[in-house]
């Protein structure tokens, strides 16, 4: 598997590491992945209504971005404590390219010492405790796997910033959000968060490949797609 890095270490919006899976889907002829972090940032599924899924007054009085993504599943809430992972792949059959990606995230976690197990959600579980929540957006001839690793999020900003549907809690018969999750912190990692990075590359990947300053211009391009108003607050 390759990891990919961008050419200068530049904090980007969310929106341009949505354009930067689907630039490298495009030219994916192998298994790739890339780790990347974020500002305080809401981002939510296709098929969700705004106002449904996402505390638009909190967020704006606490300057926090919000953006639709193009794959299914729920809202997610992300800061710096929250390590963002992209696997992009050939395989093009869902089931496939989750499996690959979720067994493989499962068993970096346990050669820390921590007891992951996948779910057929397609989440990662330790102790019961949800720490990984991944989603599929599928292209004509790859597959990409987007998912979260919380590290140290900020749990209580995390649960003001989105409003789940109340019969998702109900269903799983707990009153809150915070009492569904857990940091990996929380859970007895002791390893920084760039500690944890590079461990997670050095267990996927083999090879690196860096982009160039005309293929992250490409990414800008496709982003621009994510930052259309119509596109954010769509019916």
């Amino acid at each position: 598997m390759i990891h990919v890095t961008l050419p200068e270490e530049i904090q980007h919006r969310l929106p341009f590491y949505l354009a930067m899976e689907e630039y490298l889907a495009e030219h994916c002829g192998e298994d790739l992945l890339f780790l990347w972090q974020v500002e305080p940032t809401v981002i939510f599924g296709r098929n969700q209504v705004l106002q449904a899924e996402v505390n638009v007054a909190y967020c704006e009085a606490h300057h926090i971005q919000y953006y639709r993504r193009k794959s299914g599943g729920g809202c997610v809430y992300a800061d710096k404590g929250n390590v963002m992972v992209s696997y992009i792949t050939p395989k093009t059959t869902a089931d496939a390219a989750f499996a690959e990606f979720l067994n493989k995230m499962a068993e970096a976690l346990r050669a820390l010492g921590l007891p992951a197990v996948r779910t057929e959600h397609n989440d990662i579980l330790i102790d019961g405790r949800k720490v990984s929540g991944n989603a599929l957006f599928q292209k004509e001839n790859a597959s990409i796997v987007h998912g979260t690793l919380l590290y140290d999020e900020d749990l209580e900003v995390m649960q003001a910033a989105i409003t789940p549907p109340k019969q998702k809690l109900d269903k799983h018969g707990i009153a809150s959000v915070r009492q569904r999750v857990a940091n990996l912190k929380e859970l007895g990692l002791t390893l920084s968060v760039e500690e944890l990075k590079r461990h997670l590359t050095d267990y996927f990947c083999d090879k690196e490949r860096m982009l160039t300053v005309d293929e992250v211009r490409r990414i800008q391009e496709i982003e621009q797609e994510y930052l259309a108003p119509e596109f954010i607050g769509r019916k």
